[in-house]
């Protein structure tokens, strides 16, 4: 049935996949690529991506999840509570936690170290050693926000597929 409450269960199902969608892809096709370059390009191919990324299109998905979750929750709520209620509400923590947190405290000052970085006047070994502080470390906070991403999905569909008690 068509309602304000299942809308918003499926936006929020919706931008929760897109996110583990771009962060599965990434890991699994964009990574590897980046892996294969040399140590300048791999730091400025980063930054550009880094750039780029920062557009209406990503940030809609990438904070529509969170909003959309927390709200698709919070209708959710009632007495008794449901099981729909408990698997959004175990989405929102992960999502909040392992995919937004970890973006904004792993992620984002990782990308913006990389963004001062001056790639076009620093040595071959100034280079290798910030592609080794930032490669590793951007890597591992990406798997975490993958996994997250794709926890909460699960948690998302489930609570599509569950009724509402």
């Amino acid at each position: 049935m068509l309602t304000l409450s299942n809308t918003i269960l499926a936006c929020a199902a919706i931008t929760t996949a897109l996110m583990a969608g771009l962060f599965y892809a990434y890991s699994c096709s964009v990574n590897p690529g980046l892996n294969r370059l040399a140590d300048t390009e791999y730091l400025m191919a980063m930054q550009s991506i880094n750039r780029a990324i920062q557009n209406p299109i990503f940030f809609v998905s990438f904070m529509g999840a969170p909003i959309l979750l927390i709200w698709s929750t919070w209708l959710q709520y009632g007495q008794p509570l449901s099981t729909r209620f408990w698997l959004l509400l175990a989405a929102t923590i992960v999502y909040l936690i392992g995919a937004l947190a970890v973006t904004a405290l792993g992620n984002i000052p990782l990308n913006e170290a990389l963004d001062k970085f001056p790639i076009q006047t620093a040595s071959a070994d100034e280079i290798a050693a910030q592609r080794v502080r930032f490669e590793i470390p951007w890597n591992n906070w990406h798997t975490l926000r993958t996994v997250a991403s794709m926890v909460a999905l699960v948690f998302v569909l489930m609570a599509c597929l569950s009724p509402r008690e």
